[in-house]
């Protein structure tokens, strides 16, 4: 039999990419260690609810990954960025040996993947929609983003051109780069940000409006921009992020026009918190903030570069999975020099 599609991880991406496709008429399986979501997903009558930008229900196959046989053509992996390299070797044999494997998620997991499956079978990607799994079987997806893929080599592929045709069906406007470590690494400065905002109680666009924090906002994602900087990679900018605006010779009116352009680009969404900080706050369970943030201070340190916002980040977050400090606004003013 030769399977189409796998959604490793059927969360607020996998699920919500998935489902686009699923009702495209795509051939769409769906994986999750979830077995309550699993079994709603395949469920005909329950199925896969997505609210938000539309609203609509499909049902598709979906297991749990030991209840998973076969193989398939692509994996279309959406795990959270520290669960990478162990996804990676569970679904490993479920791809067939012409197949690849799609990175749909936040940070620099490529590399993890290819060290599993070969770098000629993966494939990376830059998204930036926003997307909530609130309950088994039901997903949020309040707004279109930027969506960027390609190899790592860097070639524009005939499986690349393919992949880009298909995944229209999700996001009309979906690029293909030769260039793709320059939109990673613009997201991995944006979510700098996200990160900041996941530690308080106001959402992304009340806490990128802060005008008391901005310093420590600039500051982190400074931090990012000099880390890619060190390491050659040219960085661009998406849905008002401005990576210029956060290098060390920026005008003042540069910063305020991308905080302000930022804040035009949340402030409509349904959306208004993080993922980040609903794994803080609602599903009280570790962020991404290693698998993102840990990985570009160990490249800072490596460098030797000065890290000293995002490494206090780091530990904040921390702290607040732990339990040993609240979400709260003030956690920020904490971290002014």
């Amino acid at each position: 039999m030769s399977n189409d599609i796998l959604i490793w991880g059927a969360g607020a991406i996998g699920g919500t990419v998935g489902a686009w496709l699923k009702r495209a008429g795509y051939d769409v399986t769906f994986v999750d260690i979830d077995g309550a979501h699993v079994s709603r997903i395949k469920d005909p009558d329950a199925g896969l609810h997505i609210i938000g930008v539309d609203e609509f229900t499909v049902t598709a196959p979906a297991f749990t990954p030991a209840e998973l046989s076969g193989r398939w053509r692509r994996i279309f992996l959406a795990v959270k960025a520290h669960h990478t390299a162990e996804a990676a070797r569970q679904l490993a044999p479920f791809l067939q040996p012409d197949g690849y494997v799609l990175s749909l998620q936040n940070g620099l997991c490529e590399s993890a993947i290819a060290a599993v499956v070969g770098e000629d079978r993966t494939i990376g990607a830059f998204i930036n929609f926003y997307a909530d799994w609130i309950a088994p079987g039901e997903i949020h997806y309040s707004n279109r983003g930027a969506a960027v893929i390609g190899e790592l080599h860097g070639e524009m592929t005939p499986r690349l051109a393919a992949l880009h045709q298909d995944l229209r069906h999700f996001e009309p406007d979906v690029m293909q780069s030769d260039a793709l470590s320059s939109w990673l690494w613009g997201k991995l400065a944006y979510a700098s940000l996200l990160f900041a905002q996941a530690t308080g109680e106001k959402g992304i666009a009340d806490c990128l409006a802060r005008r008391d924090i901005r310093p420590v906002l600039t500051q982190l994602a400074g931090e990012v921009v000099q880390v890619a900087d060190a390491y050659a990679i040219p960085l661009r900018g998406f849905n008002g992020f401005d990576p210029e605006a956060f290098r060390p010779n920026a005008s003042a009116d540069r910063i305020d026009r991308t905080f302000e352009q930022m804040v035009a680009f949340n402030r409509p969404n349904s959306k208004t918190h993080s993922g980040i900080w609903r794994d803080l706050a609602i599903r009280k369970r570790p962020t991404e903030v290693d698998g993102q943030m840990g990985v570009v201070a160990a490249m800072a340190a490596a460098r030797h570069l000065s890290s000293p916002a995002l490494n206090a980040l780091i530990a904040l977050i921390h702290q607040i999975e732990a339990g040993e400090r609240p979400l709260s606004d003030h956690n920020l003013s904490e971290l002014l020099p």
